[in-house]
């Protein structure tokens, strides 16, 4: 098949896991088409014969005070359609990319018989997509989609609850590469960090206020206070600079390394002994599967997708959301029983790659892609 892939490029999850799966589908055979206005992140790491990146141009006139992304999206996503003989364009992450999808497919006038998937990340929905000015394009946009997944259950119901929408949407869980995210041994990375053997704390996101990365500064204070400790925060984003803030405010800034955004996760994570995600909103959690993978139990919220991925009091511990003091009890539980952070590690990499690799997860797509390409019907729907 020709498949067109339109995602944020940015430091996210959606991001990732489009990118991912398109570089998936073209070790399978599959030509890929990414249409973005920069180059993914995860894009990288060599040529590969079956992938090919568009890049939307962004036009500046003096008239236009905001950059006019969606029709120039639509045009692009036109463009390589017809050219590139397209069977479907998949966009992840509903704004405004399922709307330019929408337009891009009523412009071919139903020719070539393009079908067009949405998959539905999280803060699309639960907080972008219900502003009062987006809510009845975004209803729309996705019930025109042939076809409409969401990272978890958590996500697929609140999406009918606050769309009302009575199109079927497929759960389509978010995955990893096992075989790249797995505990690599000791090297210089963890003598660097702790160099004397302290327990080692990380916290990946984009640092906006939803991820609440001041809870996890808390915690980690917390734990200062029993045991020698590091913390390790990667990514980049508008809290960053109170986060530093705060560290230098609870003097433990010495015991902190902000590292930005990196693309090298795992040897990172290779070095982590407890990962911790104490989000506001999450749909799923790809950082935390991503820590399971390499065997790095997850203390987390309570919201949203995580309880699908993380089995409480077995690869991890969920507290409430803010639940500061709880957070921290667990942490350093798991941080003074070796038996039981052995067991836990064991038992995260184990779900991991049970119900989350890749191959599990593109097989679905997969499929949904084979029926809808094969149907005639503009509106086909994909039942699961």
């Amino acid at each position: 098949m020709k498949i067109g892939i339109t995602c944020y490029p940015t430091y996210g999850g959606s991001g990732v896991v489009a990118t991912e799966l398109g570089k998936a589908l073209a070790k399978r055979g599959h030509q890929v088409h990414f249409i973005s206005y920069a180059l993914p992140m995860r894009l990288t790491g060599g040529f590969d014969t079956n992938i090919f990146y568009h890049e939307v141009e962004m036009s500046s006139y003096p008239l236009f005070e905001f950059p006019l992304y969606t029709p120039a999206l639509a045009s692009k996503m036109l463009e390589v359609a017809k050219f590139e003989k397209l069977d479907l364009i998949h966009v992840h992450y509903a704004i405004p990319h399922a709307i330019s999808a929408f337009l891009a497919k009523q412009m071919l006038n139903g020719s070539g018989g393009l079908r067009t998937v949405t998959t539905l990340h999280g803060t699309d929905i639960t907080l972008v997509g219900l502003e009062p000015s987006f809510l009845p394009v975004m209803k729309f946009s996705i019930e025109q989609s042939d076809a409409v997944t969401a990272v978890s259950r958590f996500l697929k119901e609140k999406t009918a609850t606050n769309y009302g929408i009575d199109k079927e949407i497929e759960v389509i869980p978010n995955f990893v590469d096992t075989e790249i995210f797995k505990r690599l041994p000791d090297h210089l990375f963890q003598k660097r960090i702790a160099p004397n053997g302290e327990k080692v704390i990380v916290h990946i996101s984009n640092f906006r206020t939803v991820k609440r990365v001041t809870d996890v500064i808390r915690v980690f204070k917390n734990i200062l206070e029993k045991m020698d400790a590091r913390l390790i925060l990667v990514g980049d984003g508008p809290d960053r600079s109170n986060c530093e803030l705060l560290c230098r405010e609870l003097d433990i800034f010495q015991h902190v390394k902000f590292l930005g955004k990196q693309a090298d996760l795992v040897e990172i994570l290779s070095v982590a002994d407890l990962f911790l995600m104490p989000s506001q909103s999450e749909s799923f959690g790809l950082s935390a599967l991503e820590a399971m993978a390499c065997e790095v139990p997850v203390v987390s919220s309570s919201v949203g997708g995580l309880p699908e991925l993380i089995v409480h009091g077995e690869t991890g511990f969920i507290a409430e959301i803010g639940d500061i003091e709880r957070m921290s009890k667990y942490a350093i539980d798991l941080l003074t029983n070796d038996a039981k952070h052995a067991m836990f590690a064991k038992a995260g990499r184990e779900r991991a790659v049970k119900n989350f690799h890749t191959d599990i997860i593109v097989d679905q797509y997969e499929r949904m892609y084979e029926q809808l390409v094969q149907s005639k019907a503009p509106a086909a729907l994909v039942q699961k």
